[in-house]
């Protein structure tokens, strides 16, 4: 709801710097979109939704082998504690060690791996709609349309738009 609340506050303050800055061109539309939204509703969300359970699934197993063998391997250690010799004892002890690090390294790759195929899924069904926004925004006329979701722009008609930096930094008295 914060985000919400910041993205509608950025949209509103652009909007008023946009109206400040060009009361001539009265003319100026804007328009909003909740981006996350969007692509849920796009029916290739859906395949790519598929891919990425698979994939979590295939990587859950394989770390749930692994924890079992791990666990496994405490028992034995620990039900043989008293009748291991020392050196047996740290030869396992560096055995579990070793699979404990394996075990966490496994869970951080395979986190990396789905962030990144998830990246590589859905960055065609961003692209589409991005280019569906900004159509829509050409099509509708508008000056801007802000993504309700990022707190930014999703599209803006660069030849309505002024570019109020040079007049913000003067009026802070900034002349970098």
């Amino acid at each position: 709801m914060k985000i919400a609340k910041k993205s509608l506050f950025v949209a509103a303050t652009a909007a008023l710097l946009f109206i400040g800055t060009g009361m001539a061109n009265a003319q100026q539309k804007f328009g909003y979109i909740n981006s996350q939204e969007l692509i849920a509703a796009m029916p290739e969300s859906d395949s790519v939704r598929v891919q990425l359970a698979q994939l979590s699934n295939d990587l859950e197993s394989q770390f749930t082998s692994m924890r079992e063998e791990m666990n496994r391997k405490s028992t034995e250690f620990t039900n043989g504690l008293s009748t291991m010799s020392e050196t047996i004892r740290k030869q396992k002890e560096k055995e579990l060690i070793d699979l404990q690090t394996r075990l966490e390294e496994f869970q951080q790759s395979a986190q990396q791996e789905l962030n990144e195929k998830q990246m590589e899924l859905f960055r065609p069904v961003m692209e589409k709609a991005q280019a569906a926004v900004v159509k829509v925004g050409k099509e509708q006329g508008l000056t801007a349309v802000f993504d309700l979701v990022a707190g930014a722009l999703a599209y803006y008609n660069e030849s309505e738009m002024i570019n109020v930096l040079p007049l913000v930094k003067k009026s802070l008295g900034i002349t970098k």
